[in-house]
């Protein structure tokens, strides 16, 4: 059933030794190219995001990993799924999930429904996956940006022998929600009885996007909301978009992309009612420069990382600074990261001063925790202005055992 993955030759691997100051050993860094596409001869794969499926009786852990190809500008191909029992050193075939097919929208000729930003997780309590993406609409190959109908959530879930449920949508019948809710590309909370917390994105055509969290009811099948926390705002571009949640240390924290060259977080103790948003900030006071791009959480034993991209000397005239990406630890104290503890997990390839447009973005990426000794962060790279080529990369983090 399986396929060898296309692996880097030459292995790029980044060592990098604690500074005397950092709190903590920083990892070890191993980067892989899991599809190759920078020479336009394969698919350039986009979205990937992973999650474990545990181990059953004989049946051992499986990687999961959903993607899609990408052509331009939110212009996604169908969502497939990869599957690996090794580890992620080789992976099965892709195969399309048929309940994200595009779709023809009946009373409007030419318009087609698709799904994006998928992000699978497994739940314990039902054994199952559930992939929650969102609708987006095409006309022609190409993203409709003239007549987008609403979006809201798009979700399947996948049983242990591998089948898939049907398309189905997360209703939320609230007038605050009727342009857009959506939880893309969104890190989300399984609770002890088999709730889930999950953060949305909504709006109205007129207004800045707001950001609210959900507590649902999983049983397996069926996703249904029992609740809506409080809202946080931002008044300037299209508002907070892209949130993903973690709980930690028994408090929950949101990370939210925007639009006014800043992200934010926000803090809770129920994971509904929040704390006021702060940018993103150093623990001097310095605030991170953002170019609307999203931000996720890593997850390590008893320390707490952010992922994301940032304006550097180096790539300012980089659609967005989306190369390269960077995790820094988070000082739960104060509420900012810790300066000393940044690296780089995924390195610009190529000048973005002089050459931006050779430079492959990196803005879309997913943290998945394997074990207390890896974790993995998986990025479709893509150049936009070069017929959207790009590699499907692979970054194991490996944590020091002292």
């Amino acid at each position: 059933m399986h396929a060898t993955c296309l692996m880097l030759a030459g292995m790029m691997v980044r060592m990098v030794a604690a500074s005397p100051s950092s709190p903590t050993t920083k990892p070890t860094i191993i980067r892989e190219v899991l599809s190759q596409n920078r020479d336009g001869s394969s698919v350039t794969w986009f979205h990937p995001k992973a999650c474990l499926i545990p181990e059953l009786g004989t049946r051992p852990t499986t990687s999961l990993m959903t993607m899609q190809s990408i052509k331009g500008s939110d212009t996604f191909g169908p969502v497939h799924e990869w599957l690996s029992i090794d580890g992620g050193i080789t992976w099965s075939a892709p195969k399309p999930i048929l309940a994200f097919a595009q779709t023809e929208v009946p009373g409007h000729p030419g318009l087609r429904a698709g799904v994006c930003d998928v992000v699978p997780e497994y739940h314990p309590q039902s054994d199952t996956v559930l992939a929650i993406g969102q609708v987006v609409f095409y006309r022609g190959p190409r993203f409709s940006s003239g007549d987008q109908l609403p979006r809201y959530p798009i979700y399947a879930v996948r049983s242990r022998d591998g089948s898939w449920s049907g398309p189905q949508i997360l209703h939320w019948e609230d007038p605050r929600g009727s342009f857009i809710y959506s939880n893309n590309c969104g890190q989300r909370v399984v609770l002890e009885n088999g709730d889930i917390l999950l953060a949305i994105s909504f709006g109205n055509v007129s207004e800045h996007r707001s950001v609210a969290t959900l507590r649902c009811r999983f049983d397996g099948a069926t996703l249904a909301i029992l609740e809506v926390g409080e809202p946080l705002h931002l008044a300037a571009g299209r508002g907070l978009l892209e949130p993903s949640l973690v709980r930690y240390k028994g408090r929950y924290y949101l990370t939210m992309r925007a639009e006014d060259g800043r992200g934010y977080l926000a803090m809770s103790r129920d994971g509904l009612h929040w704390t006021p948003k702060e940018s993103w900030k150093w623990e001097d006071g310095q605030a991170l420069e953002l170019s609307s791009t999203q931000q996720h959480w890593l997850i390590h034993q008893e320390d707490l990382f952010l992922v994301y991209t940032r304006k550097t000397p180096e790539n300012l005239n980089v659609i967005r600074w989306r190369a390269p990406l960077w995790m820094s630890r988070f000082n739960a104290e104060n509420q900012r990261l810790i300066r000393d503890s940044e690296q780089v997990v995924l390195p610009m390839i190529g000048n973005g001063i002089e050459e931006p447009d050779e430079v492959a973005l990196m803005g879309n990426f997913h943290v998945t925790t394997v074990s207390d000794q890896e974790s993995w962060i998986t990025v479709g790279e893509w150049l936009p202005r070069r017929e959207a080529r790009g590699d499907l990369l692979l970054a194991r983090i490996h944590w020091p055992t002292d």
